[in-house]
């Protein structure tokens, strides 16, 4: 009973012990690595191993900025909690690399919302909330796979895709696109124009929103009305 009670003041201790840093490298280990398995199951490149690295860095972050002061009180200069601010930095530019754009499509930027948590994660287990931690998880595997069934089930997902259009020539106007686009509940939010010298066509990238239930069949049968079109496709989703 003894040891018990020291393990727990041992770890629920503020200041930083060697049995309290293992303590929470480990559960960040843990915590990070559960959230890695289910973004891993859905075949993203960030899996257990790098989630589970992400929260350890950012509870490893948090230990030092505790330790310093600590440790060397009469430091004068220097602001320790600036190395935990740093965290929320360098998990930008780890999101961003999980972020994957190839010929129209953008994918990641779920699993770039993950990092960035687990890494807020990381840092909550560094100054002991314990429980904030393991419910924060649950409600990040809440999120990424019970609200995703329940979008497929209910089918009213919004979508962003980006429509590629071939036209002959050089495209004089783009409204009635936009009006057919429009009437099939689409929202347009961005317009790429690229004219090929060597094909002579213009070439135009929307960036939309749109339902998953969308007819995309329809809605080319409908842009294709409009004037002559050489090739219309759909890129993947944005997501």
């Amino acid at each position: 009973m003894n040891l018990l009670d020291d393990f727990l003041t041992a770890i629920s201790a503020t200041e930083v012990t060697a049995p309290s840093a293992v303590f929470k490298l480990f559960i960040s280990l843990i915590l990070g690595g559960i959230v890695g398995m289910e973004r891993k199951r859905k075949g993203q490149v960030a899996g257990i191993r790098t989630f589970a690295l992400i929260s350890m860095g950012a509870t490893l972050a948090m230990l030092v900025s505790i330790y310093i002061p600590q440790a060397y009180l009469g430091m004068k200069n220097g602001d320790p909690g600036r190395i935990a601010a740093q965290v929320v930095t360098g998990v930008g530019f780890l999101g961003a690399g999980a972020i994957i754009q190839t010929r129209g499509s953008i994918r990641g930027l779920t699993t770039a919302a993950g990092i960035w948590m687990v890494a807020a994660i990381g840092m909550s287990i560094g100054v002991g909330m314990y429980l904030v931690s393991v419910v924060a998880t649950f409600f990040i595997l809440f999120i990424l796979v019970s609200m995703e069934h329940y979008e497929h089930r209910n089918n009213f997902e919004w979508r962003g895709k980006i429509i590629r259009m071939n036209v002959p020539g050089i495209l004089e106007s783009l409204t009635e696109y936009k009006q057919v686009l429009k009437q099939s509940r689409i929202t347009v939010y961005d317009i790429l124009l690229t004219y090929d010298y060597e094909k002579s066509e213009t070439i135009v990238d929307f960036v939309i929103l749109a339902k998953g239930s969308t007819d995309y069949v329809s809605v080319f049968r409908s842009m294709s009305a409009v004037n002559k079109i050489n090739n219309i496709a759909l890129r993947n989703d944005i997501n």
